[in-house]
């Protein structure tokens, strides 16, 4: 199955020279098992996720775990089979390790109704295939935030990276925006908290804050579940490369979208 690029030349340049400018060569990239990285719109967005990029080496496979916005398909949707378009030609699903993880995890299900109109990993989707054209996918659709949950999907990761090959690089990648449509200030202190437990690598602790402190980040299931998966594979840091808000963007700190990069090591 092909999944279109719907949000090309709207929510992200269509040319790669466009698509280029996002990326900070001054940057010295760095070996990483996984990153945080928002999903706004670029002209929002497009600074931090580029600068994640930017700071991470490619991988050959990414193992990409965004938020289920639409509300379609099950609750954890992992893309089956077959191919993701951008602009810059088409990134291929690796089904044989989509179809490892719905082995370790039956909660989780081969389905494509999920993506079909979500934009969370779409819109990271050009810098992988910036990164390494011929790196492979495995696009996973998560609407269950529940702890066992995010718990289960990340021992059936790590369970499927174990049995793949050793020598294929890997990288994780969790899809969130942080808080949603308060003013500046408090999207500052809420976002913060958040953070905190991002970086301390807690990712129960990042799930029970964001419920506690009622913050409205849109990927804390997704984060969690990243950093649940990076901890069993020997992370030991977190570090934050960016942190900004809509408002620089828009005039308007009275009602802003936060957006962070992190990277995990």
């Amino acid at each position: 199955m092909l999944r279109k690029a719907v949000y090309a030349g709207t929510w992200y340049p269509e040319s790669k020279s466009e698509i280029s400018k996002f990326l900070n060569a001054k940057v010295k990239p760095v070996k990483a098992l996984a990153c945080v990285c928002p999903h706004a719109g670029w002209v929002y967005s497009g600074k931090v996720a580029g600068l994640v990029y930017s700071s991470i080496e490619p991988a050959d496979l990414y193992i990409m775990i965004g938020p289920n916005h639409t509300g379609a398909g099950p609750r954890v949707s992992v893309f089956p089979e077959g191919e993701w378009e951008t602009p810059l030609g088409n990134l291929e699903v690796d089904a044989k390790f989509a179809a490892g993880i719905t082995k370790h995890f039956p909660g989780a299900v081969l389905d494509t109704k999920a993506h079909a109109s979500e934009h969370s990993l779409e819109v990271q989707m050009p810098f992988i295939k910036l990164s390494n054209s011929g790196a492979k996918i495995v696009p996973i659709c998560l609407g269950d935030y529940s702890p066992d949950t995010c718990r289960m999907l990340a021992v059936a990761i790590t369970k499927t990276m174990k049995e793949a090959k050793k020598t294929v690089k890997t990288l994780l990648v969790a899809s969130s925006d942080m808080s949603h449509y308060v003013t500046a200030d408090e999207a500052r202190i809420k976002d913060d908290k958040a953070l905190k437990q991002i970086l301390n690598l807690d990712g129960p602790g990042l799930l029970e804050t964001v419920e506690g402190s009622d913050i409205s980040m849109c990927g804390s299931g997704p984060v969690a579940t990243t950093i649940l998966s990076a901890i069993e594979l020997g992370a030991k840091k977190a570090t934050l490369v960016s942190y900004t808000n809509s408002g620089y963007v828009s005039g308007d700190f009275d009602k802003v979208v936060g957006y962070a990069g992190v990277v995990i090591s």
